[in-house]
């Protein structure tokens, strides 16, 4: 069993996840872009080809296409202080930390996140970022992100969300995180109440891709947050290799539903560098979206989107089904339907 989280490509050959004629390749990625698996993803990597190709760093990560960014979804353009992005009218990003317990090897803010990364907010920062959610009163949500912000200490998510607490027009706290599967050993009972404060609902946004992540740890680290109350959504990112396939897609939103996680946004993969072997063709996305119509729950049914590059937002690009007069049914069939 591996103990510690893997750092370094020596750290992965070691622990016989890599092959050792690997090594020169791996340092290569590595000096460009941060290495982290834990131990229960290390655990699932042998013999399992879509946990290896989500955490175990490649060379065609160096290869980059003309139409990748290192922002791919425009963040920064819509930072007004250091650690918000306001894109949408009532909610913001709140980027406490940009450290994470894994590191994905797809990630859209890979160029922002890990050691060599944005540095953490300071104190003076955090007050900034407090002063402007406290100003504007159209702030409704705030979407504490990073990194992932489950790797903070249990004090310092009490402090961030008795700060929250203070300003009243702020109703909803959302926390995005890997951690429940990555390293469900963190989501101990103190940690699950440091994410409540009186008169906010607060909400947990859990990324998963593949349905062995959902380890008995990883189910019971979920159960934790539910059972205090706290609701979950899923976000997944559409991945080739890893759960482009529609029995895979289908395996890992039942596993949600049946874990009380409602499943929320299927992301088409941004433009990050180093990414293009990951990511399908929107065609290939909406005909495996189109493959769950009608076939599993609607439960189980996520909004595909796309994040616009340049900072413009998400926008979903599922199939159509309805336009000239007909609408078609989920076996595939046209029916004809009045337009007016």
């Amino acid at each position: 069993m591996t103990a510690r989280t893997l750092r370094t490509p020596r750290d992965l050959v070691d622990a016989g996840l890599v092959a050792s004629h690997r090594l020169a390749e791996l340092e290569g990625v590595a000096a460009r872009y941060a290495v982290a698996i834990t131990p229960a993803m290390a655990e699932l990597i042998p013999d399992n080809d879509a946990m290896a190709r989500q955490f175990v760093p490649a060379a065609a990560e160096l290869d980059r296409t003309p139409d990748e960014r290192a922002d791919p979804i425009g963040d920064e353009i819509h930072s007004p202080v250091e650690g918000i992005v306001h894109r949408y009218p009532d909610r913001v990003l709140l980027k406490a930390n940009h450290a994470c317990a894994v590191y994905c090897r797809f990630c859209f803010r890979r160029e922002m996140v890990g050691p060599d990364g944005v540095r953490p907010l300071s104190p003076s920062q955090l007050d900034a970022a407090m002063a402007y959610i406290a100003g504007r009163p159209e702030i409704w949500e705030v979407i504490v992100t990073g990194g992932d912000p489950l790797i903070l200490s249990v004090r310092r998510l009490r402090d961030l969300m008795a700060r929250l607490a203070k300003i009243d027009h702020v109703k909803v706290v959302r926390f995005h995180t890997r951690v429940p599967v990555v390293d469900p050993a963190r989501i101990t009972p103190g940690l699950v109440a440091a994410l409540r404060a009186p008169g906010k609902t607060t909400w947990v946004g859990l990324h998963a891709n593949h349905p062995d992540e959902f380890t008995p740890a990883a189910e019971a680290a979920c159960a934790r947050i539910l059972d205090a109350g706290i609701p979950m959504v899923s976000q997944t990112v559409l991945l080739k290799g890893v759960n482009d396939e529609a029995a895979t897609l289908e395996a890992l939103l039942r596993r949600f539903v049946e874990l009380r996680i409602k499943p929320y946004y299927l992301h088409h993969a941004d433009l990050a560098p180093g990414t293009a072997h990951f990511r399908t063709t929107l065609a290939e996305g909406q005909a495996l979206m189109r493959s769950l119509r009608g076939k599993v729950s609607g439960l189980c049914q996520p909004t595909y989107v796309l994040d616009i590059p340049g900072g413009h937002g998400k926008a979903p690009v599922g199939p159509c089904y309805a336009g000239d007069g007909e609408v078609t049914d989920p076996g595939g069939r046209l029916h004809a339907y009045p337009t007016a």
